[in-house]
């Protein structure tokens, strides 16, 4: 099935849906920007329980959580590479948390899915190159998610899914 694919700008943790995405630390220990985000809005307390139990993830992999107070029934949380200037196989691994968190998104029923810009604030990864990933890899992937939400912090990262949407 191929997942339509949305361009958003906004607060993803609003964003109703079956599951968010997170772009999560390894140790799942919530941070800044749309991992702090997360955190507080799903409420910290029982978010960090629930990610003290799982432990940690790699970065490329991805796990679940329930979604606590978000609208979204699920949060998945998957770990973005470090941007190291591309040569630690990084376009990899960022392709990759795109895939394992549609899988998991599949193993749950989730049939709608929201997604940041993982790795482009502080793990610095280039946004025209992670958006390129971003779209290429959600297009091609196989999924039984309906709908899935790219969604930008702001406009400039909208407008660089915007445009490889449009191509």
């Amino acid at each position: 099935m191929t997942a339509i694919i949305e361009t958003a700008v906004g607060d993803i943790t609003v964003e109703r849906v079956d599951a968010v995405v997170n772009a999560a630390n390894a140790a799942l220990a919530g941070g800044g920007g749309v991992d702090g985000a997360i955190h507080r809005a799903a409420g910290a307390a029982d978010l960090r329980a629930a990610c003290a139990v799982i432990g940690g993830c790699p970065p490329g992999e991805a796990v679940v959580t329930d979604g606590f107070a978000l609208p979204a029934r699920w949060i998945i949380h998957t770990v973005g590479p470090v941007w190291r200037g591309g040569t630690e196989d990084e376009d990899a691994a960022l392709a990759s948390c795109y895939r394992r968190s549609l899988q998991v998104a599949d193993e749950l029923g989730a049939r709608s899915v929201a997604f940041p810009a993982i790795s482009t604030g502080a793990y610095g990864f280039p946004p025209r190159r992670a958006a390129e990933i971003a779209v290429r890899t959600v297009q091609t992937a196989e999924t039984e998610v309906g709908l899935v939400r790219l969604v930008a912090f702001d406009e400039r990262t909208a407008s660089l899914y915007r445009s490889l949407l449009a191509d």
